[in-house]
């Protein structure tokens, strides 16, 4: 009986350090896969170093977020649940003490989780997070507000650890970068107009994808430096896509929601040189990570292990945009195989509505332009027409998503499909986006946003 006691209790207990590999999220800032090794001509030979991550590793060519802004993609990342079930879904919530969200009962951290099974906790930047929280819990080593490129040598020796290590990627300065692109070789999409302002802004995008691959590849010096390659396992994403398209970043398209996800490590599941093209989503990564250290994953996880024996490839991927910043909006999106349905639950504004980037150049090109009516036809009615309430794009043939097929009879039973799938997530998920902002939180955005908060939605509070 004793003999069985003693078993039990160090069958319970973690696996020694040395057989427990350490696990790095290098997360990237607002960065669209333009990437050699992803198939981009503009960046051909340019990203070595990620490439070497790719042919070393697990590239999937179908990764997607959970949604296309920054908090409540990395409040869902660092839950490993959609942030639309746990409250977390509107960018920058919980950012004072009357606004503070808690989260669900029995929701916890994945740097929690790791700490409780022995391993160090670390992230070397921003955080982000729409819920209240004390960064002690989360990480053993707190006190990293900055990027760092070799953040696990203030870990003690001999502990196994879990690190982030945030780089900006999208938003990188590119003023001094040497190996600039040429924006006179580049074609912005084809909603926007194509003139130099917007081949600069497009061309940016490729230089700074270059810096990030520079910085990568300091990253990897550092680990093969320290003697870590042995025991570490990378996963290399982004938290969403371009940041400067105006129809990207915030937005659930291809371009704002299709991400680069590599995977790289000491494990015979990680075969070099691999390439997955099922549809994947960024919430598989923190339940892949727990895996491969040999921890559960915990029940309310919305992603799977993508390298578990009986994994069963995803039919579709959602994502979800609520409110960002101060602009009010909801969008839910479903991609499946061949199509990307959106579906615009506030169409009473346009999709360019007031935002952060207001006072950027391409913004203010584009609003000139629409009362001077001197836009493109196509600029014109993307970005300030009626929005329609339903959108269906054969990403295929179509990927800039331009050609609207939700009115076409032809795929009158796709569009159907897709709309059953969206209602049932809504309903099983719990979507809490269905449900207007709390007072409190309307507040807390109309404190500091002031005179920018236009949505009628702030009118219920304002007078308060």
């Amino acid at each position: 009986m004793r003999l069985l006691l003693l078993l039990c209790v160090l069958g319970s207990l973690p696996a020694p350090a040395a057989e427990r590999p350490n696990i790095l999220w290098i997360f990237i800032e607002d960065m669209s896969a333009w990437i050699d090794c992803y198939g981009d001509k503009v960046n051909k030979g340019k990203t070595p170093a990620i490439d070497g991550l790719a042919a070393k590793g697990v590239r999937f060519t179908r990764c997607y977020v959970p949604c296309p802004v920054c908090s409540p993609c990395r409040s869902a990342m660092i839950t490993g649940a959609y942030q639309t079930t746990t409250g977390l879904h509107n960018h920058r919530s919980s950012r004072s003490e009357a606004g503070a969200i808690q989260l669900p009962e029995g929701v916890t951290t994945v740097p929690e989780i790791f700490r409780r099974h022995g391993y160090a906790t670390f992230n070397a930047g921003k955080d982000d997070y729409n819920f209240a929280y004390d960064r002690a819990d989360l990480y053993s080593l707190p006190g990293m507000r900055k990027s760092s490129f070799d953040a696990w040598r203030k870990v003690p020796g001999g502990t196994p650890w879990f690190g982030q290590i945030q780089l900006r990627g999208g938003k990188s300065n590119t003023a001094k970068w040497k190996d600039k692109v040429d924006p006179s070789t580049v074609t912005p999409p084809p909603y926007v107009p194509d003139n130099g302002l917007f081949r600069k802004w497009h061309a940016h995008h490729f230089d700074t994808v270059r810096r990030t691959d520079a910085e990568t590849n300091t990253i990897m010096e550092n680990l093969r430096e320290d003697g870590l390659l042995d025991n570490t396992i990378i996963f290399w994403f982004t938290d969403h896509g371009n940041n400067h398209s105006l129809r990207g970043k915030q937005f659930c398209s291809e371009l704002g929601t299709h991400v680069p996800l590599i995977v790289v490590g000491p494990d015979e599941r990680l075969r070099p040189g691999s390439v997955r093209k099922d549809l994947v989503s960024t919430l598989d990564i923190p339940a892949t990570s727990l895996a491969l250290a040999g921890i559960d994953i915990p029940a309310y996880f919305d992603g799977a292990n993508l390298f578990a024996p009986d994994f069963k490839p995803r039919e579709h991927v959602i994502s979800a945009r609520d409110r960002c910043d101060y602009t009010i909006d909801r969008i839910r999106s479903v991609r499946t195989d061949r199509f990307r349905y959106i579906r615009n639950f506030l169409t009473d504004r346009p999709l360019l509505q007031p935002q952060y980037r207001d006072n950027r150049d391409y913004t203010r090109f584009l609003r000139q332009g629409h009362a001077d009516g001197t836009l493109p036809k196509l600029t014109e009615e993307i970005f300030f027409g009626p929005r329609p309430a339903e959108e269906l794009y054969e990403t295929g043939m179509d990927p800039h998503e331009i050609r609207n097929l939700a009115r076409d009879p032809a795929f009158a039973a796709e569009l159907q499909r897709h709309r059953d799938i969206l209602e049932t997530w809504i309903e099983s998920t719990g979507d809490q986006g269905q449900h207007p902002e709390s007072d409190a939180g309307l507040r807390e955005v109309l404190k500091q946003w002031k005179d920018r908060c236009v949505n009628p939605e702030y009118d219920r509070v304002r007078a308060n």
